[in-house]
């Protein structure tokens, strides 16, 4: 196998391996949303830690040598087998 990768420089560019990983969604606040008016010696309000929503799919994605070649998100509850 490795004289095969010697003697063909396609050989490696021809392989696509593929990968799966969890995306959790999150909700964003914008600049202009988390915004409050405060009165001037009034110490700045404390910023709520962002959460991970409920969204939360599954990844599956292939690749070659140039990058992603297909991607899919999975739909909730679905099982892949293939």
């Amino acid at each position: 196998m490795l004289s095969r990768v010697n003697s063909d420089d396609t050989f490696l560019k021809r392989i696509v391996t593929g990968d799966e990983t969890w995306v959790y969604g999150y909700d964003m606040e914008t600049k202009k949303q988390s915004s409050q008016w405060i009165f001037p010696g009034e110490p700045k309000p404390k910023k709520a830690l962002q959460c991970r929503s409920n969204v939360e799919v599954l990844l599956i994605g292939f690749f070659d040598w140039q990058g992603v070649v297909y991607h899919e998100f999975t739909p909730n509850g679905q099982t892949i087998n293939k």
